[in-house]
């Protein structure tokens, strides 16, 4: 797939997984807590949002003729020794992709009290840059 078409979808993707956290966020601004099936469905979008930041990271190493490695976490090592991530976004970085990790390895140690906290905190809002990001040349 072209880098610009690739790129595209990622962007779509993000603003739609990120439109159904920002729905999460505000139910839970209301003062009500999710139901099991908006838990679900919270755990899902952040799944997405983080393997397609991962998936653009990789396409960027293969874009600019680099090796690809299969690790999420090595792919944004890999970022950020090529200057295409600021090398302060890693510690972070390695924190999503681990969270990812627990949302599919290790799904019955999720605690949503954690998950909640993220969204109050906007942190879900790190990964959507990245995936709004149109190019590595962009602005980190």
């Amino acid at each position: 797939m072209r880098l610009d078409l690739y790129q595209a979808e990622t962007a779509r993707i993000a603003a739609e997984q990120s439109a159904l956290l920002a729905q999460a966020k505000a139910i839970l601004k209301q003062g009500r807590g999710l139901t099991p099936l908006e838990q679900g469905g919270v755990l899902h979008a952040l799944q997405i949002l983080i393997e397609n930041a991962i998936g653009k990271a990789k396409q960027w190493l293969k874009a600019s003729d680099q090796p690809v490695p299969v690790s999420g976490y090595d792919a944004f090592r890999a970022l950020v020794n090529n200057k295409l991530v600021a090398p302060e976004d890693l510690p972070a970085w390695n924190a999503v992709i681990g969270l990812r990790n627990r949302l599919v390895h290790d799904y019955m140690n999720i605690g949503m009290d954690q998950i909640t906290a993220l969204l109050a905190e906007e942190k879900d809002q790190f990964v959507v840059r990245f995936l709004l990001r149109a190019s590595p040349s962009d602005t980190m």
